[in-house]
Order: structure tokens, then C-alpha cells, then sequence
């Protein structure tokens, strides 16, 4: 097969017009950014006190191992079910988003870090159209890691 030939976007799990090097450079950076934004909500969770906030961060803690797992480790296990801990991860930071909409206790640091969550989900929803090309191959892959083998 001709090298330069043209691929559909994500046949081989890498962008567009990029060799695969740089498709899974650009993988593990994207990677890299979603674990490191989740630490940083995480740190502000854990730093306001209460239970409440450290339960959050907790939770964010979790998600990021979690996800940076199913993200980095090449396991066929893993890999099945690798969809779980980024659709977690992303339904966790918009609920933890509404639900400081709906509490009313607005402070200039709560913003920062609805920005960074919100950052969060924007970086999970440009990984998971990189690793699965489509909302449609999304939902085949939570479908296929039901099925028992």
C-alpha cells in the first residue's frame, strides 16, 4: 500500500495528514493535558476544606488515574473498556459545573476552575473523536465491551 496514499481521519487512530509518530505524540500530550488539568481541579478542590470539596477532589483524583490508564496502557482489557473513565471523567466535571451553578456561593478561584473543568471536557471530547473518529464508532465501542468473550 502506497504510504502517501490518503486514509480516512482516524483509520489508524492518528489525525488527518499526520504520520503515525506524531498522531500518537499528539495522543499522549492531549493525554498528558487531561491528567494534568484534572490535577490542578483537584488541587483547588482539596485546598477549599470541607468535606464536600474533598470528596470532589477525590473523585477527580480517581478519574484521572483512571483515565490515564485506559489512555496509556495497551492491555486488551484495558483497552475494552478504555471508553469508561473519559465519558466519566467528562459527565463528572459538567455535573461538578452545574452543580456550583445551582449552589449560588460565586467566588473569583470557583470560575478559574470551572474554566479549567470546562477546558477538561472540551480536551475529552477532541481525544475521544481522535481515538474513535466518531460519536457512532463511540457508542460501537461501549456496545462491543458488553459482549462477553
Amino acid at each position: 500500500m502506497n504510504r502517501l496514499a490518503w486514509q480516512a481521519p482516524g483509520s489508524d487512530g492518528t489525525p488527518a495528514g499526520s504520520t503515525p509518530i506524531a498522531g500518537g505524540l499528539a495522543r499522549v500530550v492531549l493525554t498528558l493535558v487531561i491528567v494534568e488539568l484534572t490535577a490542578a481541579t483537584a488541587y483547588v478542590h482539596f485546598g477549599l476544606g470541607g468535606a464536600l470539596f474533598t470528596l470532589n477532589g477525590i473523585g477527580y483524583v480517581t478519574l484521572a488515574a483512571a483515565y490515564a490508564i485506559g489512555a496509556l496502557v495497551p492491555l486488551t482489557i484495558v483497552q475494552r473498556f478504555a471508553w469508561l473513565p473519559r465519558i466519566g471523567l467528562a459527565v463528572y466535571a459538567l455535573v461538578t459545573i452545574g452543580a456550583y451553578l445551582v449552589t449560588g456561593s460565586y467566588f473569583a478561584l470557583g470560575w478559574i476552575t470551572k474554566g479549567i473543568e470546562l477546558a477538561i471536557v472540551g480536551a475529552l471530547a477532541a481525544e475521544m473523536l481522535i481515538v474513535y473518529g466518531s460519536p457512532r464508532n463511540l457508542w460501537r465501542a461501549v456496545l462491543g465491551s458488553r459482549t462477553v468473550r
